[in-house]
């Protein structure tokens, strides 16, 4: 709606909100005061608004059911031909429905954005047309991609292709599954707590979370401003290389992007491990969780790299067990502001806002009821972290300093720090 500056009323109803203890001359001169500041409100929204453009021709698609749609992977299958050559050209690509194509319909597994649809592209979704990639339509994802058991989304459970009746993980749980079909080449997903690495562990492929912003985050959902990532999910390890090669690298809007260094990825491949130093971490083995299969799994493929050539040492790193801990708060109650006071895209110099996303987040206070379970308990506990003053939060912020140091000590010495990518097979679906 238009901006519309209240009255003395207002603003001395305002001020009890607040608790300001306004006098009624001092509510007057408030009013008075602030009114003068409407016209440069007015201003702003009689501009343009400045957004990146979109530069390849596609349609709105549709919704594929059956056996074109034989995982659910699909939320719409919209083809977008990108440039004429490049380095994806021939290779397709399913892009997870949190990240921006303009013009083609954008849910983020959630009912409340129903209807949505982004007026411009993801800045990966630019570099992968402009690459010569084909896009082919969204991939399904978890409700506002916070859950990672493949049920919660807004269209059903999405199947795992390679262990039916079992989860997909999440939440780029789209990403993956189309992939392991077979149904594209490549996908792009985003991960704030393991939501490229979950559904590619389970459905046995690879997925990348790329190094907090080495890939530009603009034009994609976000749960919390410091730890959102969006990265390449494949088959291969050289199409996930490949895929980075192509959108890693500062796209001058992302404020998370800071004298980001890429390299040629795909260079790297074709090497051998000859010389690799390997620290296997003690705390990722033998966790409560853990199935013994997985475990032996990644031991024997250790012991062929040490086969190969590579040097392998254990190492321990305590503070690894803490990491979900201090998760928990910046997670929880990042997430909570992002949806009660941020509009769904938080504050934090994003640099690109999507004011259609905006416009169609604004309503879910009216459709609470209909929110998946884990966003419910999001704003419950979120609401409790709050009345905390935040200390929890910027405590735990405090201390994931530390966590990264103790990782950052390890890699000092080896080149790769391994453990399995999650602890156990792909789980059955949840009651």
């Amino acid at each position: 709606m238009a901006y519309v500056f209240p009255g003395t009323q207002g603003i001395g109803e305002i001020g009890e909100q607040l608790e300001l203890d306004l006098t009624p001359e001092e509510v007057s001169e408030y009013h008075a005061y602030l009114s003068a500041l409407t016209p440069a409100f007015h201003l702003i929204e009689q501009l343009p608004d400045e957004t990146p453009p979109v530069k390849y021709p596609r349609t709105p698609g549709y919704r594929p059911e059956g056996s074109e749609n034989q995982h659910n992977g699909w939320v719409v299958k919209s083809t977008i031909k990108g440039a004429a050559k490049g380095k994806l050209k021939g290779k397709t690509l399913a892009i997870k429905d949190s990240v921006n194509v303009a013009g083609v319909p954008m849910s983020n597994g959630a009912s409340i954005l129903d209807g949505h649809v982004p007026d411009f592209d993801a800045t990966v979704v630019t570099r992968i047309l402009d690459a010569g990639g084909e896009i082919l339509g969204k991939a399904s994802c978890e409700y506002l991609c916070f859950a990672g058991n493949s049920v919660t989304g807004v269209n059903g459970p999405v199947q795992n292709p390679r262990a039916p009746g079992r989860s997909a993980g999440g939440s780029s749980t789209g990403s993956a599954a189309l992939v392991a079909a077979g149904d594209v080449d490549m996908s792009i997903g985003a991960d704030q707590a393991g939501s490229i690495r979950m559904p590619a562990s389970f459905c046995g492929i690879v997925g990348l979370k790329p190094t907090f912003g080495l890939v530009p985050y603009t034009g994609v959902a976000g749960i919390e401003y410091t730890f959102d990532h969006v990265g390449p999910m494949a088959r291969t390890v050289a199409d996930c290389a490949l895929l980075l090669e192509i959108i890693a690298g500062e796209d001058g809007i992302d404020g998370r992007q800071r004298n980001v260094e890429v390299q040629p990825y795909t260079k790297a491949l074709g090497r051998g491990v000859k010389g690799l130093k390997i620290g296997v971490v003690k705390e990722g083995f033998g966790r409560p969780e853990t199935e013994q299969g997985v475990d032996n799994v990644v031991r024997t493929e250790i012991k062929r790299l040490k086969s190969l050539g590579a040097t392998v040492e254990e190492v321990s790193i305590p503070w690894h067990n803490i990491g979900s801990a201090l998760w928990l708060p910046i997670g929880i109650e990042g997430s909570y502001h992002n949806i009660v006071r941020g509009h769904g895209v938080g504050y934090g110099g994003i640099g690109a806002y999507s004011l259609t996303y905006m416009k169609a987040f604004e309503s879910w206070p009216a459709h609470a009821a209909e929110l998946a379970a884990p966003i419910k308990a999001v704003l419950l506990s979120g609401r409790v972290l709050e009345r905390h003053g935040g200390r929890l939060y910027a405590k735990a912020q405090n201390l994931r300093r530390r966590l990264r140091n103790e990782y950052d000590a390890w890699l000092q010495k080896f080149d790769v720090l391994v453990m399995p990518t999650t602890p156990m097979t792909a789980t059955r679906y949840p009651a």
